[in-house]
C-alpha cells in the first residue's frame, strides 16, 4: 500500500508539471523584463485607438495582448495608469510565481492584470486576502474593472448563506479568505446531497500576502466538528490543581521549547490528588493529559497578550497579526483548560470529522501564483513546498526611507522610557509617528504613557478589532502631528499616504518596540514608511530581556543589528527545517484522506465498488458472470448511499483521533534508536489498512445500516500558537536534551 500511495502521488505531480510546462511555453521572456514591458505598452497603445465596444469586443491571442487590454482597460475604468513595476509584478504573478512588491506599489492593480490573462486560460481563479473586509472592499473596487473584460467577480464573508456561497464561485474570479475556501471545502466532504456542494472543482489562485497565508498560517489545520462533546469532567479539577502548584518546585518551564514538566514532587502532588497510584499509566492517560493542559494553560499562555477574554469567552489573539484570531480555538483539551482557568463556561467542541491545513489547501490548485511585500527570505520554502518561486520586483521609484540602527537597552524599563522620549521628540516636529508593538498589554502599556505625557494618538489592537476602522486609522497614520500605536502588522492592505506638507518634515517615522523571530515580519514593519518613494525612516528598540532573546538564551550579550540578524537567520531555518519534518507527516495524512474522499465520492454519486458491496448484490453479480474485483461500479439505492456516508464519516473522524495519539508520541521512540517519520509510516499505513478493511466490511454487511441523522457542524481553526503542538514541542526537547547530553560527554 505504500509503494502504491507514492507512486499515485508521482503520477499526479508528474501530471501537474506537465500543465505548468505547457504553460510556461505558451509564456513570456523571463530573462528579458523590459521588452516584455515594451512589447505590453506598445499593444496597449495601438489596443487604445479602439472604441470601448471594439476594445471590449476584442480577444487576446496572446499573453501581451491580454495584459495590453487590461492596462488600457484600467486606464479607462479606473483611470489608474499601471506602472512598470506592475506590469512586471502581473508577468510573474502569470508565470506561476510570487511577485515581491514593496508596501504601496499597488499590488491589487498589478492582481488585475494577471487574472486577466490567468482567467484566459482557467475557468476559475480565486483571489485569496488576509480577511473579509478586503474581499469585500477589492472585490467592489475592481469589479467595474473585471467586468468591462467580461469577467463576472464576486467575494465570500463569513455570514454568507450557501446559496450566496454558490453564486460567489460561478463567477469567474472570486474573493475569499482561504479560511473560507477551506470551510466550504470540509463541509462539501460530508455533503449528504448534491444542493448541498458550493465549491467547484480548484482551478487557479492568486495568493495576496502569500508569506502570511503560505508560511504563517500554513500548518493551521481547519477543522469541521459535530456530534457530542467530549468528556470534560476533570478540566476544572485540574485548573485547580495546577494553580495549587508551585513552577520550579512541582513542575518546570522550558521557555526555549515553550514547555511544562512535572518534577517528581509535582507527579507526588497530582497522584495524591487524583488518588491514582501511578499517574504514567494507561489508565490514569486522562488525568495525566488533562492536568498538562491545565499547566500549559497556567503557565505559557498569558491573558492580554496570547488571549483576550471577551463576553465570558475566549478570544485568541493573532500572534503574526495582532487582531483577534476569527473563529479561532486551541487543540480541545487546551482550550478546556484555558477557559477552566479563567472560570468560563466550558465551550463544546465535539469529535473532529474532517480537517485540513491551508499548505494542503493551496497544493490542490493545479495552477497558484501570489505577491507580497516580503517574500525572497523565505524564497527555498516557498520552492520547496509549493514549487513556486519567488521574482524580487523593483520599486517605481527609488527607496530613500532611512532604516537607523538599533537602540540597545539593559531592561524593558529603560526601552520604553526611550520609545517614549523618541515619539514625544518626533511628534513635536510635526512628523506621523507609527509605533509596532508586540501584544495588547504592551499597546496599552504605551497607550497609557502616551496619555501621561499628553499626546494624543490612535490604539489599534485585538481589543479593537474593526477592520473597517483598521483600515481608516492606518490610512490617516501619515498625516502631520498623527501617532499610531499598532500591532506590526496592522492596517496590511491599506496604504499610508502622507499628509499635506509631511514629506518636508522627513515623512513618517516607524518604531519598532521589538525585533520579531522572522526578519520577514521586520521588514513589514519598516515597509509601511518611505511608500512609492516617499521620505521616512525607521528604528528598531531592543532590549535584553524581550523575550525572543530570553527564549533563545541570547539575553546574556549585548547584540548588535548583525548580531540580532544572525540569531533571525538561525530561527528561521530551524522553523524551515521543522515544517519540513512536520510536512512529510501532514503530507501522508493528506493522501490518506484524498483515497477516502475519492472512495465517498463514488458513493455520494450514488455508485459502490462491486468488490465492496453487499453480499446479496455481489452474489446477484457472480450469477450473472461477471467478476469481482473489475473496478465496475453498481448502483445504490437513496437510503443506502446515505447510510454509507454517514458510516464512512464516522471512520474517518475515529482514524483522524487513533492517528493524533499516535502522532503525540512517536517521537519518544527516536529514544530507542527508531526513527520516528519511518514508525509512523509503517503504524499509520496499518491503521489506515484496517479503516479500509472496516469500510468493506461495513459495505458488504448483511445487516442493515441504522437511518440517522448527523446533526449540527461547526467549523474553526486549531492554532498551535505560541508554542506549538505536542509532537513539535517534543522534538524541541529532544534536541536541547541531545545537545546537553553530547556538551557534558564532551565536557
Amino acid at each position: 500500500m505504500f509503494n502504491d500511495m507514492f507512486h499515485d502521488t508521482w503520477r499526479r505531480v508528474s501530471a501537474h508539471a506537465k500543465r505548468r510546462a505547457q504553460f510556461y511555453r505558451a509564456g513570456l521572456n523571463r530573462s528579458a523584463p523590459h521588452s516584455v514591458v515594451e512589447a505590453i505598452r506598445s499593444k496597449a497603445e495601438s489596443l487604445g485607438k479602439l472604441d470601448d465596444p471594439a476594445l471590449q469586443a476584442f480577444d487576446p491571442a496572446s499573453r501581451v495582448d491580454a495584459i495590453a487590454k487590461a492596462v488600457v482597460a484600467c486606464e479607462r475604468v479606473l483611470h489608474l495608469r499601471p506602472h512598470d513595476v506592475q506590469i512586471l509584478g502581473a508577468v510573474a504573478m502569470i508565470e506561476g510565481r510570487i511577485a515581491e512588491m514593496q508596501t504601496g506599489e499597488g499590488k491589487t492593480l498589478a492582481a488585475v492584470l494577471a487574472v486577466a490573462e490567468i482567467a484566459r486560460v482557467h475557468e476559475h481563479v480565486h483571489v485569496l486576502t488576509a480577511n473579509d473586509y478586503l474581499a469585500e472592499r477589492d472585490a467592489h473596487w475592481m469589479g467595474p474593472l473585471y467586468k468591462y473584460l467580461g469577467l463576472s467577480v464576486g467575494f465570500l464573508t463569513q455570514s454568507m448563506t450557501p446559496e450566496q456561497r454558490r453564486e460567489a464561485y460561478a463567477c469567474r474570479v472570486t474573493y475569499a479568505t482561504p479560511n473560507e475556501i477551506g470551510f466550504d471545502f470540509l463541509r462539501d466532504n460530508l455533503a449528504l446531497l448534491p444542493d448541498q456542494l458550493v465549491l467547484p472543482e480548484f482551478d487557479a489562485v492568486l495568493i495576496d500576502e502569500a508569506d502570511s497565508i503560505l508560511i504563517d498560517e500554513a500548518r493551521i489545520p481547519l477543522v469541521i466538528a459535530g456530534g457530542q462533546d467530549q468528556a470534560e469532567v476533570l478540566a476544572r479539577q485540574m485548573a485547580e490543581l495546577a494553580a495549587e502548584m508551585s513552577p520550579g518546585y512541582h513542575y518546570t518551564i522550558d521557555q526555549a521549547a515553550r514547555n511544562v514538566s512535572l518534577t517528581d514532587a509535582g507527579i507526588a502532588r497530582a497522584e495524591r490528588a487524583t488518588g491514582l497510584e501511578n499517574l504514567y499509566a494507561t489508565e490514569a492517560l486522562g488525568a495525566h493529559s488533562a492536568l498538562q493542559a491545565a499547566l500549559h494553560a497556567r503557565a505559557l499562555l498569558r491573558r492580554d497578550i496570547d488571549y483576550l477574554v471577551t463576553n465570558d469567552a475566549i478570544e485568541l489573539v493573532d500572534v503574526f497579526k495582532g487582531r483577534i484570531a476569527e473563529n479561532r480555538r486551541w487543540p480541545a483539551q487546551l482550550q478546556t483548560a484555558l477557559e477552566a482557568k479563567e472560570g468560563l463556561p466550558l465551550r463544546k467542541q465535539g469529535r473532529v470529522l474532517g480537517s485540513i491545513t491551508l499548505q494542503n489547501l493551496i497544493r490542490m490548485y493545479p495552477f497558484r501564483s501570489g505577491m507580497t511585500g516580503t517574500a525572497v527570505t523565505e524564497a527555498q520554502e516557498f520552492r520547496e513546498f509549493y514549487k513556486m518561486d519567488v521574482v524580487p520586483i523593483p520599486t517605481d521609484r527609488p527607496l530613500i526611507r532611512r532604516d537607523l540602527p538599533d537602540a540597545v537597552f539593559r531592561n524593558q524599563r529603560d526601552k520604553q522610557a526611550a520609545v517614549i522620549e523618541a515619539i514625544a521628540k518626533i511628534h513635536a516636529s510635526g512628523r506621523p509617528v507609527l509605533v509596532g508593538t508586540a501584544s495588547v498589554a504592551e499597546s496599552e502599556q504605551m497607550s497609557a504613557m502616551l496619555v501621561a505625557y499628553g499626546i494624543l494618538h490612535e490604539v489599534l489592537n485585538a481589543r479593537h478589532d474593526l477592520l473597517g476602522e483598521e483600515a481608516r486609522v492606518i490610512a490617516q497614520a501619515g498625516q502631520r502631528d498623527a501617532v499610531t500605536i499598532s500591532t506590526n502588522r496592522a492596517g496590511r492592505g491599506t496604504d499610508i499616504v502622507l499628509g499635506e506638507g509631511v514629506a518636508e518634515l522627513g515623512g513618517l517615522h516607524v518604531i519598532g518596540t521589538h525585533r520579531h523571530e522572522s526578519r520577514r515580519i521586520d521588514h513589514q514593519l519598516r515597509g509601511r514608511a518611505g511608500r512609492q518613494g516617499d521620505p521616512g525612516s525607521s528604528r528598531f528598540y531592543v532590549a535584553l530581556d524581550d523575550e525572543m532573546l530570553v527564549r533563545h538564551g541570547i539575553g546574556d550579550w549585548t547584540p548588535d543589528v548583525a548580531g540580532i540578524e544572525t540569531v533571525q537567520r538561525t530561527i528561521e531555518g530551524e522553523y524551515f527545517q521543522l515544517r519540513k519534518v512536520l510536512w512529510k507527516y501532514d503530507g501522508l495524512i493528506e493522501h490518506q484522506r484524498q483515497m477516502v474522499q475519492d472512495r465517498r465520492r463514488a458513493i455520494f454519486e450514488g455508485q459502490a465498488p462491486v468488490d465492496t458491496r453487499r453480499r446479496n448484490l455481489r452474489q446477484d453479480v457472480e450469477r450473472r458472470g461477471a467478476a469481482i474485483n473489475t473496478g465496475k461500479l453498481v448502483p445504490l439505492d437513496e437510503a443506502e448511499r446515505r447510510s454509507l456516508l454517514l458510516s464512512i464519516d464516522d471512520l474517518w473522524s475515529e482514524y483522524l483521533a487513533i492517528i493524533q495519539e499516535l502522532r503525540d508520541g512517536i517521537a519518544w521512540r527516536s529514544w530507542a534508536g527508531r526513527e520516528p517519520f519511518l514508525e509512523f509510516v509503517h503504524e499509520s499505513d496499518r491503521i489506515f489498512t484496517n479503516l479500509l478493511d472496516q469500510m468493506e466490511e461495513l459495505e458488504s454487511s448483511d445487516d442493515p445500516l441504522p437511518d440517522r441523522e448527523r446533526g449540527a457542524t461547526w467549523t474553526y481553526v486549531i492554532s498551535d500558537q505560541p508554542f506549538g503542538d505536542l509532537w513539535e514541542r517534543q522534538v524541541r526537547g529532544m534536541r536541547k536534551s541531545w545537545v546537553h547530553r553530547k556538551a557534558v560527554r564532551h565536557g
